[in-house]
């Protein structure tokens, strides 16, 4: 088969298609044959050589796929040689073919095709763990997404708004917010122009945001604690703005908040099969119902993965770069 491989870490040019073995489905794992899968930052970091696979896993870049299954591993059992599916990897969805754990594949929703379908498994399974199965969101409560315009953020404006949430978005241009406020986000702040603290105590007179979904990390983490409500929870999930920041501890306290931070790559197993199983249940009929959609900037031949990376790497995007087979 082909895979982008990367033979030596560096910019976009670092990625190159090229023949390799053909992936074994082992026990417990479905052959896909991948008809698309999509660009994730982390993806980004591994080409760059700072965030190695999981050991055990593939070397290719890619979290996630899109395909039909061509074979099933020992012991799989649910699964159908033909199944159109998506799914949630640790890595090589830019490839030809993949295998991957049966816990982690998901049908294609209904009223999605198959190669929109790989812009799903990352953006519903990292949404749906961190705002709703740990940071508890509730109807009611204020939401507030930072990189409201990314996958991440399109994902989090419509799942929040579907369990009856308030929705507030950080976003680069007025073009970027229009596009948050077409999927029902109800507080627009441009984090060139606005200070989100102020914006969003104005906005909550004063209150608060519930729960803040953070990608940038260190640069926004004093922010976010005084943007929080009392009670409130942030999620980081990224660390665009850096790894390493000094907090107020009192001010923390004060507010009886709560920080987590989790990433999908690396869990266990058993952990990204009850993720997946949560997504199924909750998020899938949202989509099916067409209150939840994918939403794909662009779609583009994994063979131009670099001028993907590209486009990622400058926001030159609103939602998520498909790269198809």
């Amino acid at each position: 088969m082909r895979a982008i491989t990367i033979p030596e870490p560096g910019g976009p040019e670092a990625l190159v298609w090229a023949d390799v073995p053909d992936p074994q489905p082992a026990e417990g794992e479905v052959l896909i044959e991948v008809a698309a899968s999509a660009v994730n930052r982390a993806d980004l970091l591994q080409r760059q050589g700072f965030y190695d696979p999981p050991p055990g896993s593939s070397p290719y870049p890619g979290l996630e796929c899109s395909g039909r299954i061509s074979a099933l591993g020992p012991g799989v059992h649910g699964w159908a040689v033909g199944d159109e599916v998506c799914a949630l990897l640790a890595g090589g969805g830019y490839a030809e073919k993949v295998a991957v754990p049966a816990g982690q594949v998901l049908p294609v929703p209904a009223g999605v095709d198959l190669v929109t379908a790989a812009a799903l498994p990352e953006v519903t399974c990292t949404v749906w763990s961190n705002v709703f199965m740990i940071a508890h969101l509730r109807p009611g409560e204020t939401l507030l997404v930072h990189g409201g315009a990314s996958g991440i953020g399109t994902m989090a404006i419509q799942l929040a708004k579907a369990v009856g949430a308030r929705v507030a978005v950080t976003a680069g241009g007025p073009e970027k917010l229009a596009r948050c406020a077409e999927l029902g986000a109800d507080i627009l702040i441009d984090y060139r122009e606005q200070d989100f603290v102020q914006e969003i105590r104005k906005a909550t007179d004063g209150t608060g945001a519930d729960v803040i979904l953070d990608i940038i990390g260190a640069k926004y983490l004093q922010r976010n604690v005084k943007a929080l409500a009392v009670s409130g929870r942030l999620a980081i999930i990224g660390l665009q703005g850096g790894v390493k920041a000094e907090l107020n501890l009192a001010a923390l306290m004060a507010k009886r908040a709560a920080i987590t931070g989790a990433g999908l790559r690396a869990r266990p197993l058993n952990e990204k099969a009850a993720i997946v199983a949560a997504v199924r249940e909750h998020v899938w009929p949202l989509i099916a119902n067409g209150q939840v959609r994918p939403i794909v900037d662009r779609a583009l031949p994994m063979a131009d993965a670099a001028e993907a990376h590209r486009v990622v790497d400058a926001s030159a995007h609103v939602g998520k770069v498909v790269l198809t087979v």
